[in-house]
């Protein structure tokens, strides 16, 4: 990764909140955020809900806060995701868990598990645009409330160490490729934590405990990524 690259992705997250939340006080649309509170439903596996660390400190969760910081309020932080989950799981876990469809925003990021429990790639493509729609469903039937997270590289961790990194890397990098185009058949944005989540080749405290799963620090720098797209999706 070129060092351009990585400063860039390093940048500490207040200044991001520092440049947003400056727009928003000049920008007549902040009246919008008098709205009634955000609703929001994160799908996804162990990504999703912080494996090895305070759930509290998940991304769901720190965007949550973040928001808040910057005078949005959140009302609901639904997650409908577990450790180990495919596509086909997550799909179960919302049929038992029945989400409402009034969600202000959603977010989905799976997929990791596909590739490590060697599923067809077919069966991703599938089911993931199914999932896809689901979550469209439950935003409203408004795909423009939705965002898809990319899959971290978890090639580069100690966890992966003797499993064919290169192999892992690539294979993800194809999962995402799938994900990509099927968010932008419904004009969703896709948003890529991937390099992000490479930084932990030269840094481990960007990993849990597990040395396998993002720590707080790694997820912060992802909300750093992620809220731009956000702070648009609630101005709508």
């Amino acid at each position: 990764m070129n060092t351009f690259l990585k400063t860039t992705l390093l940048l500490p997250l207040f200044l991001t909140l520092f440049l947003i939340s400056a727009n928003c006080q000049t920008n007549k649309e902040n009246q919008k955020y008098e709205k009634e509170p955000i609703r929001y439903l994160a799908l996804g596996d162990s990504y999703t809900i912080g494996t090895a660390i305070n759930p509290e400190n998940s991304y769901p969760y720190q965007l949550a806060d973040t928001l808040r910081m910057m005078g949005i309020s959140v009302d609901t932080t639904q997650i409908i995701a577990t450790n180990g989950w495919t596509t086909t799981d997550l799909k179960n876990g919302i049929q038992e868990a029945d989400p409402s469809s009034g969600f202000d925003m959603v977010s989905l990021l799976i997929g990791v598990n596909n590739q490590y429990q060697g599923k067809e790639i077919e069966l991703y493509k599938a089911e993931f645009r199914e999932l896809l729609e689901q979550a469209i469903g439950f935003a409203g039937g408004k795909a423009d409330r939705v965002i898809v997270i990319s899959i971290p590289n978890y090639g580069v961790t100690p966890f992966a160490a003797s499993r064919n990194p290169e192999k892992i890397g690539t294979e993800l990098i194809e999962y995402d490729r799938i994900a990509k185009e099927i968010s932008g058949e419904y004009d969703i944005p896709f948003i890529n934590i991937t390099p992000i989540s490479e930084l932990a080749t030269d840094d481990l405290s960007l990993l849990a405990s597990d040395e396998l799963h993002p720590s707080a620090k790694m997820y912060s720098m992802w909300i750093g990524e992620i809220l731009p797209t956000v702070t648009k999706i609630i101005e709508q």
